[in-house]
């Protein structure tokens, strides 16, 4: 069954031409190690609710844009096995990303697949 790694952050305005580009390196590494899909998303559409939201949740000041994004794996064991290699990889090595987000609000975690249409 299908697992999916689903993320959430906030990033400044200012950075998202870096974040797009570390986006596509690691989403090439990803998809090289095994991963079915690698997807970064925007924030378009997304209000600043009273109790919860999107940007509460990364608590996104207001010039950053919270990203929404998701990589999906044939198995649990297949995502641990890639996220092994994904980790070791040379390209994603460093701490270049500290410049471009705060990982300390950053979201993320496994999901098992329930349904898939």
């Amino acid at each position: 069954m299908i697992y999916a790694d689903g993320f959430v952050l906030a990033v400044p305005k200012a950075n998202i031409e870096a974040y797009k580009e570390m986006a596509r390196t690691a989403g090439a590494v990803w998809k090289e190690h095994g991963a079915i899909d690698y997807v970064e998303c925007i924030g378009d559409d997304v209000p600043y609710g009273e109790l919860t939201s999107f940007p509460r949740a990364v608590q996104a000041s207001g010039d950053e844009i919270v990203i929404f994004s998701w990589i999906t794996y044939e198995s649990r064991a297949k995502r641990d096995e890639i996220v092994a290699k994904v980790m070791a990889d040379p390209r994603l090595q460093g701490d270049d990303w500290k410049d471009v987000f705060d990982g300390k609000r950053m979201i993320y975690g496994g999901f098992q697949a329930i349904v898939t249409l």
